[in-house]
């Protein structure tokens, strides 16, 4: 098992924003503080920059001065683009070229290649993720599959490891994929070992699914939004789609069908989706029983309500609970 040399993208020329330096900040500790009772070498770590105005202020007033440039990702055994320019993700501007040529190169040399967060827009850009399983931060997904619908994207998990190209979920996410890198590379025992000194899981249960709120319709049409939220008051209730067509006043089926094409999911899976959002509430807010936070949600037994966490949130109740404390 070897460390090897991992490079890092640093976006120094077009703005360094306060806000993404906890996703640089990540692969810097991980692999760039010597560990020697750990693995001796340990990593080689090198911080490349964009371009030529290293160094100069960016957005934010942070500037990163770097001793390397893109050039110099080419022989890294890894290479890491921890985030783009905010308006590659809400502007469509472009990734710039000179960084999607030189992250090709890099692939292109056998450099193992990642992304932390918004990241996965510049190897998608590239096209190292045509034809492959990817996330990114829930929020920009949509963004992501648009964007590139070559690009198989799971907004479920909080990352994805498809051999030579790994991305990640936003901000802490990616703590989780470089850690799952110091145990590909060093083993389960060199990666638990970090884990602890970080004071962090070596390994968080579920995907992201857990931290994304259910969204709420874009737009319930004239009349759909008193029922929809005639519901929501009563989920506790045994509600069936006959009860909720007869309140909008209209047949099961128009109602069904008004359903599906305001909110894009059907009746059950709606009703479905409240009440997990009421147990979740429940769960963050409240210190009641898991039984409790079923038969309030309309989910009906504990084990109910556990078939369906680990189903759609990826982690059972219990576990879920403790992600949140209360304050």
């Amino acid at each position: 098992m070897s460390a090897g040399s991992v490079a890092v993208v640093t976006p120094s020329d077009i703005g360094f924003p306060s806000w993404d330096l906890y996703e640089l900040s990540i692969p810097c500790t991980v692999f760039g503080k010597p560990q020697p009772d750990l693995a001796d070498p340990w990593y080689d770590l090198r911080l490349c920059g964009t371009g030529a105005s290293v160094g100069e202020g960016g957005a934010g007033g942070l500037a990163v001065r770097t001793s390397h440039g893109l050039a110099d990702l080419a022989g890294a055994d890894t290479v890491i683009v921890t985030s783009v320019p905010d308006a590659c993700v809400e502007e469509d501007a472009p990734v710039p070229p000179e960084l999607v040529t030189a992250l090709r190169e890099a692939y292109d040399a056998g450099a193992r290649m990642v992304s932390l967060c918004t990241g996965a827009f510049a190897l998608a850009e590239a096209g190292l993720l045509d034809g492959r399983r990817a996330t990114a931060h829930w929020m920009h997904t949509a963004q992501l599959a648009e964007r590139y619908p070559k690009v198989e994207v799971d907004d479920s998990v909080l990352y994805v490891d498809d051999g030579d190209v790994l991305t990640s979920a936003g901000l802490t996410a990616g703590l989780d994929l470089c850690l799952h890198l110091v145990r590909r590379d060093l083993g389960a025992r060199v990666a638990n070992q970090l884990a602890r000194r970080m004071v962090v899981p070596a390994h968080r249960p579920g995907g992201q699914a857990q931290f994304i709120e259910s969204p709420v319709p874009a737009s319930d049409d004239e009349g759909l939004g008193p029922v929809l939220e005639w519901a929501r008051e009563r989920l506790s209730d045994p509600l069936t789609v006959e009860d909720l067509a007869r309140r909008a006043a209209m047949s099961p089926r128009t109602f069904y069908r008004r359903l599906h094409a305001a909110t894009g999911t059907t009746p059950l899976q709606w009703l479905l989706q409240q009440r997990l959002g009421q147990a979740r509430t429940l769960l963050e807010a409240t210190a009641l029983p898991v039984e409790k936070v079923a038969e309030l949600s309309g989910l009906g037994t504990a084990n109910n309500l556990r078939h369906h966490f680990l189903r759609h949130i990826g982690v059972a109740p219990g576990e879920y609970r403790r992600a949140f404390p209360r304050r």
